[in-house]
């Protein structure tokens, strides 16, 4: 764990004044431990602990390989429920690893009882317990909460998420190579896109471009024509044709932490209408970074866009949400919308767009990262968001 999420953790204790803090959600957990998996299994949860005594995890015993494998860091790890193992002469490091987990004692057959003894490990043997059950299902969250005992269980889904709103260095660098790589697949998408190319084609071809670059990528929406007033629409087999307005939203996963990039393209020479939305969808944008600065409320931040985009010379426009935090979540506090009186902080990474859909016509959308700092935005992306031209 790096000094700034051990900070940001030893103030959400005292923010729920509890003696631990237990992470359910996928996220929560790699964030104090470092482990980006495994996939959950049904009814299996994997839990995290923070406390000032150290750390711990509690995972189903079939998992600790993984664990084994793996760059996470924790005091005490507390498989439960049962896996069979067979070790050669020499095992190796992550062999010998799962075996000294799996052997020590007679392991609990149920996440609670494991979490009872992974605070006892921790030396908090009563007290209060902030849970963030976020990850598991009424059953479960019954199950572990009963297998407390006598702690008193407190809510500590929202300290965590507010834990992980402000960035460490790490994360920030993290944050800004994954953005990277969206933006070189990406543009190797743009260098081939012309007319005959379908939606699917381009998707396809970015996914190819993002694991090549080591990452892993999140679906493409990528849209042509019409289609691009549809928000979150997967990519079909319509083709490219001249004169369409394309709408590129991709994105992926780079050491656990997500990039997005929105751009806007045209086949060919773009009409009035498509320069004069793109134009205000753009001044939008520039609104709401410009707005970006630490204590400014989220509400502020659509606000400007709003604003700048009426001006601009869309005189109905309106957005309920101009982006949010992004990091081990594709979306993350705090929500940028009409209503939030969140206010940033320096360190937060937002992703903020200004998004047109025009149902009949097509849509604009496009969509910078920027990191707040100490008196303003910095945007980290390294790509022109300009209307791009496909000739």
């Amino acid at each position: 764990m790096y000094p700034h999420q051990r900070e940001r953790l030893t103030a959400a204790l005292a923010a729920c004044h509890a003696d631990a803090l237990v992470a359910t959600t996928r996220a929560s957990v790699a964030y104090i431990t470092g482990l980006h998996g495994p996939p959950a299994h049904a009814g299996a949860p994997t839990l995290a602990v923070v406390a000032p005594g150290g750390t711990a995890l509690v995972l189903p015993a079939i998992d600790t390989p993984a664990l084994a494998d793996s760059d996470a860091g924790v005091d005490h790890v507390v498989p439960y429920g049962r896996a069979v193992f067979a070790y050669a002469s020499d095992p190796g490091d992550v062999g010998r690893r799962v075996r000294e987990w799996t052997t020590r004692g007679v392991a609990p057959a149920a996440a609670g009882a494991a979490l009872a003894a992974a605070l006892d490990a921790l030396g908090v043997r009563d007290g209060t317990i902030a849970l963030d059950d976020g990850g598991l299902n009424a059953t479960l969250a019954r199950e572990v909460t009963g297998a407390l005992g006598s702690r008193t269980v407190v809510d500590g889904g929202a300290a965590l998420l507010e834990a992980r709103q402000v960035k460490g260095p790490w994360e920030i660098e993290t944050l800004e190579r994954g953005l990277g790589i969206a933006e070189e697949a990406l543009n190797a998408v743009v260098q081939v896109l012309k007319p005959g190319s379908t939606e699917r084609e381009a998707a396809e071809l970015f996914e190819s471009e993002a694991r090549r670059r080591e990452a892993t990528p999140r679906a493409p929406l990528i849209a042509f024509g019409p289609r691009t007033a549809l928000p979150s629409a997967p990519p079909s087999a319509r083709a490219l044709r001249r004169g369409d307005l394309v709408r590129l939203d991709v994105g992926c996963v780079w050491q656990g932490y997500h990039a997005d990039v929105t751009r806007v393209a045209v086949a060919g020479a773009p009409d009035a209408r498509q320069e004069e939305v793109f134009d205000a969808v753009s001044r939008g944008l520039d609104a709401a970074i410009a707005a970006v600065r630490p204590g400014t409320p989220a509400r502020d931040v659509c606000a400007a866009v709003i604003a700048a985009v009426r001006d601009k010379g869309l005189p109905a426009y309106d957005v309920h949400l101009v982006g949010y935090g992004t990091g081990l979540e594709v979306r993350e506090t705090p929500i940028l919308t009409a209503d939030s009186r969140t206010p940033l902080e320096a360190g937060m990474v937002l992703r903020i767009e200004a998004p047109y859909y025009e149902h009949g016509w097509g849509g604009v959308r496009i969509q910078d990262t920027v990191l707040v700092g100490r008196t303003g935005a910095r945007v980290m992306n390294r790509s022109n968001r300009g209307l791009l031209v496909l000739e």
